[in-house]
């Protein structure tokens, strides 16, 4: 099993797929077990009360205008969650992604 799980959202659950990648690239190449994985935020709700529920949760900069709807469920069930930094997310910087994930779990 996964030391912790990482869930980001976006409209469709795909856009984020090579985010996800590159981002447990970085976690492999840190020597880092953790489970990255990308849903719509549809699913968010079903994930966020799922057994196991993920660790944090982040937002595309897409739907960042649902953070508000989405961090009521979040705090909720006790999941941080934020909203990806635009230019990371642009540019593709999974390490930079997966620190940010880091820092919302308190690692």
């Amino acid at each position: 099993m996964a030391g912790k799980i990482i869930a980001l959202a976006c409209a469709a659950g795909m856009s984020t797929s090579l985010l996800v990648k590159k981002m447990q690239d970085a976690a492999k190449a840190q020597g880092k077990d953790y489970e990255i994985f990308a849903k719509s935020t549809s699913e968010a709700d079903q994930m966020l009360h799922a057994t196991p529920a993920p660790d944090v949760l982040l937002l595309g900069p897409q739907v960042a205008y649902q953070k508000a709807q989405m961090k009521k469920i979040a705090d909720s069930v006790g999941i941080p969650l934020d909203v990806i930094n635009m230019q990371d997310y642009g540019m593709m910087k999974g390490d930079r992604v997966l620190a940010q994930a880091e820092k919302l779990m308190g690692l």
